[in-house]
């Protein structure tokens, strides 16, 4: 069974930088796609970014220029570096593993950018 544990998250001023981790157990994490989503109060929760197993990454256009995903394979281990932070990318951000018709979630972690 995989387990995704986020870490990262806090309270951080506009224009502020966080870095999350998500680190993942079980499962062959090098075969996964790996994504970040995020949830606000009252609305769905959406796609942030994603990196697949080569490497190959993807961002929503709200956070692109501003966010950049990584993974290090060796230490099963994803992040979402968030640079520029405003105030709407305050959500419950989750660490999502995606294989074959498999998929995995995070508990969340909170971020709130609030002056």
């Amino acid at each position: 069974q995989v387990q995704l544990v986020e870490s990262g998250g806090g309270l951080v001023q506009p224009g502020g930088s966080l870095r999350l981790s998500c680190a993942a157990s079980g499962g062959i994490y090098s075969n996964f796609l790996m994504a970040w989503y995020r949830q606000s109060p009252g609305n769905e929760r959406e796609l942030v970014a994603s990196i697949s197993s080569g490497g190959i990454t993807n961002y929503a256009d709200s956070v692109k220029g501003r966010f950049t995903i990584s993974r290090d394979n060796a230490k099963m281990t994803v992040y979402l570096q968030m640079n520029s932070l405003k105030p709407e990318d305050t959500a419950v951000y989750y660490c999502n593993a995606a294989y074959l018709r498999a998929t995995y979630w995070g508990q969340g972690t909170r971020v709130t950018v609030s002056a």
